[in-house]
């Protein structure tokens, strides 16, 4: 049957007009529909404010408005953002650039969903045991509720798919599903054997309401005066294992009056399994299950002689090749029940591999994983639904991939649009702005200085635009020119013998220079730097053992490891850029110096100065029921946060909400002669983040904006033989601030700091020192130093699985120079 065109009536791009959200101030823009959209920008020009926090939240909400008015009261929803009008927006779903890290009952297959078809499999067309032992092969007749057996003629019911779920009825009954079981290890308890209990001995029982344990022990018989490892065997097995019984205690007070309490004892064991305190708990493998988190019974059931667990070890790539060769095993007359199922399980797995996770198994912990293999796995689940009509906005779909895994990701965009979607990517990587249909360019600054459209068209249009911020870029223009300094001899080394994918690896870096590791998703640079390069540096640091995996460890001249990643920071909207950095302590002592008031008065955090409507927040939710909360300015101090006797003081003709408005560089200008205000501030400003306001809430920064104002924190301090990893700095980083970032570098470098950085991005390789590659793929066939040396060296290494890219980029960077292209603006 031939279908008719669409008709010319339907339309052709969202139109959002009037859009005012953080940096955004009326902003309009037409957002093509059907087609791959990439907002593009520097870091703060309001790329996230427009896809996530406009098109996502308002698409979002009307989605929601279609449910039952039960419904969505049941459902956390956004406020609604502030815009005129916004025509033609479909429903919309979302990637975040950061997804939530896992539980511990999260792997690999249930975050996929890829178990769950299998579950089914294994209920359906495994091999299950009588309650005698005989084997009872699938068949017609296996597809009732109950089974009989073909041998003894028992019968029995069939185990249906949450038979073998490690989250319900299958579940372990030795570590509950999880695999592993946390005991309390007694070593832990009592660190000082040569103190008495009353002298604080027993750990557990040295805070609060436990120490009635410690009196218990006292009235059975524990002498509480004499050092621990002088009491008998008796004595400490009561500390470590007494029974918890009811003991009356004679409490006495300061003013010689007593009480008499009934006390339930809780040895120091128990007492610290009720802590929750993780220093005292020692993980080991389940005895019962041995790691397979299922109980017994449903690891009698087998598919083409193996079990549900040992299926779930294999990596994604060889369970493909277990499941074609199922269908010839199956009886004929369940031929179409094989199809089907064995489709939907190649179908759930198809778009992991396109991604480049074939080498992950559906047993991998969720937690393990890194950003970029969650946010991958989430990615799938939204291909696989398959849907029309839909808006989808991905935030940083890039982050954590290797140059080789980008093509798998270009290739599942594609096929969202395809099917007929629209899809939305605030990005920066070059690669995807060059594939996409449309790229919004927003500017031509941040913050402030954001928020408009400085260029708009097609990647083309974008690269010739002389408008356009990474226009030159796209064309191939460096980030960077930073030739790499000769390498000392001086190295910091560790071996390792296994972790994870790692099998004997040792790795150098050099003392006083940057360090990037390269390589794909899953290769081992996390397991290498974060896993064990910096717990074993801190436990040397700190005179302890070194983990059990690492073999040795050579720190040289280091004597200090920081970490550095890109969560966010600051927990709720009370914490600011000039709270973090500790300059609003400074400004608020200013203000108490100048009017005679405490310093105290100037804190929203204190009732002396908060705004009592608002309690400090400058702003009211009001629960509106099922619709979602309205945030409104407070009605008494219109968003200043401070109470009317606080905002009455000015300081320079300033009110401390006036200054909480000011811009870091704008008061870093204000008052660059009060060293103890601006000292703080002049970090913040170096690391190009100078546009965020005093007073802006720091969780709604980008992940870039927090790394950045963590170095920025650690450069008011010396740097002298301090070891900097970072994870992902480029996360949220347009080419021109990769550019301020490895500024930042060079700064810390020449204090002497030595920093080690992970990353993927070709302009942060390019510009470090010595570049380690791993791989040469991700899991089992990973875990390797493939090749190691400069920029160029790494390049022409062909050996090396990051050398190609970094070739080309190299090479465009050297054709761009020798045509006299223009040149990314410095």
């Amino acid at each position: 049957m031939k279908i008719a065109p669409p008709p010319d009536t339907l339309p052709r791009a969202i139109q959002a007009r009037g859009v005012r959200h953080n940096t955004l101030r009326d902003l309009d823009v037409d957002v093509p529909l059907w087609r791959t959209v990439v907002i593009a920008g520097v870091s703060g020009s309001g790329k996230t404010s427009l896809a996530m926090g406009t098109l996502y939240a308002e698409g979002l909400h009307r989605f929601l408005e279609g449910l039952s008015t039960y419904s969505r009261r049941r459902l956390t929803q956004d406020q609604r953002p502030d815009v005129d009008r916004i025509d033609h927006l479909p429903p919309a779903l979302a990637l975040r650039q950061r997804p939530p890290t896992p539980g511990r009952r999260s792997t690999v297959g249930t975050m996929s969903e890829v178990l769950n078809v299998l579950r089914l499999i294994m209920s359906r067309l495994g091999t299950h045991r009588c309650p005698n032992g005989h084997p009872v092969p699938p068949s017609v007749a296996t597809q009732a509720m109950e089974i009989v057996c073909p041998v003894g003629g028992e019968r029995f019911e069939a185990p249906g798919a949450e038979s073998f779920a490690f989250n319900s009825i299958g579940a372990c009954p030795g570590c509950n599903g999880i695999g592993t079981r946390y005991d309390v290890d007694p070593e832990t308890l009592v660190p000082d054997p040569t103190k008495t209990i009353a002298e604080g001995a027993v750990l557990p029982w040295n805070v609060g309401g436990r120490r009635l344990s410690m009196y218990a022990a006292g009235e059975l018989g524990v002498r509480l005066d004499v050092p621990y490892n002088k009491l008998t065997r008796k004595e400490k097995d009561q500390v470590l294992h007494g029974k918890p019984v009811k003991q009356p205690v004679v409490l006495s007070g300061r003013n010689r009056r007593t009480v008499r309490l009934n006390v339930t004892y809780d040895n120091a064991i128990t007492a610290a399994q009720k802590s929750e305190k993780s220093k005292y708990l020692v993980s080991h493998t389940c005895p019962v299950c041995h790691g397979a988190r299922l109980r017994p019974e449903a690891l009698r059931s087998t598919l083409n002689g193996r079990n549900l667990a040992q299926i779930s070890a294999l990596d994604l790539d060889h369970l493909v090749a277990f499941a074609h060769d199922l269908p010839p095993l199956m009886p004929p007359e369940l031929d179409r029940l094989t199809t089907g199922l064995i489709g939907e399980l190649l179908g759930a797995i198809g778009p992991l591999l396109d991604l480049g996770l074939g080498y992950l198994g559906l047993d991998r912990a969720g937690a393990t994983l890194s950003t970029g293999e969650r946010q991958r796995i989430e990615l799938t689940s939204t291909v696989r639904a398959n849907t029309t009509g839909m808006l989808y906005v991905l935030d940083e779909p890039s982050v954590g991939l290797h140059p080789s895994n980008v093509e798998g990701l270009r290739k599942t965009i594609a096929a969202l649009a395809g099917n007929g979607n629209t899809v939305v990517i605030v990005e920066h990587d070059l690669d995807l702005i060059r594939s996409a249909d449309w790229v919004i360019e927003l500017g031509p600054g941040a913050g402030r200085l954001g928020g408009a459209i400085v260029a708009e068209g097609t990647p083309d249009q974008i690269q010739k635009s002389r408008r356009s911020i990474v226009g030159p870029f796209l064309s191939g223009g460096p980030a960077v020119d930073r030739p790499p300094r000769p390498l000392p001899r001086e190295r910091a080394t560790i071996a390792v013998r296994r972790l994870y994918n790692l099998r004997n690896v040792t790795a150098g870096f050099p003392v006083n220079r940057l360090t990037a590791l390269a390589g794909p998703s899953g290769a081992g640079k996390t397991a290498l730097v974060l896993d064990s390069l910096i717990p074993a540096a801190r436990a040397r640091l700190a005179d302890k053992d070194l983990p059990e995996h690492v073999k040795s460890l050579s720190l040289g001249s280091i004597r200090q490891v920081v970490e550095i990643d890109a969560t966010p920071i600051g927990l709720n909207a009370r914490s600011t850029p000039s709270t973090y950095s500790g300059a609003f302590d400074a400004i608020r002592a200013y203000f108490g110096a100048h009017s005679g008031l405490a310093a105290g008065h100037f804190s929203f955090n204190t009732k002396a100065g908060q705004c009592p409507t608002c309690r400090g927040i400058g702003s009211i939710d009001l629960d509106v029921q099922y619709l979602p909360d309205i945030n409104v300015e407070c009605p008494t101090c219109h968003g200043a946060r401070f109470n009317p006797e606080t905002l009455a003081v000015r300081v320079d003709g300033l009110t401390i909400a006036d200054v909480l408005q000011l811009t870091v560089r704008e008061a870093l200008d204000r008052y660059a002669d009060v060293p103890t205000i601006a000292r703080p501030l002049r970090p913040i400003v170096d690391v190009g983040l100078g546009y965020l306001r005093l007073g802006e809430p720091t969780p709604s920064l980008s992940g870039g904006e927090s790394q950045r104002l963590r170095i920025a924190a650690r450069l008011r301090s010396s740097q002298h033989d301090v070891l900097y990893v970072l994870d992902e700095p480029s996360t949220g980083l347009h080419p021109v601030d990769i550019r301020t970032l490895v500024g930042v570098f060079d700064r810390l470098l020449a204090d002497g700091a030595t920093i080690v950085v992970i990353d993927h991005d070709l302009d942060i390789l390019a510009a470090a020192d010595h570049v380690i590659d791993m791989g040469p793929s991700g899991g089992p066939d990973g875990g390797r130093i493939i090749a190691r040396g400069t920029p160029s060296e790494i390049a022409a290494d062909p050996h090396s699985v990051t050398g190609p890219w970094l070739a080309s980029h190299l090479d465009g960077r050297t054709r761009r120079r020798a045509s006299g292209q223009r040149s990314p603006a410095m």
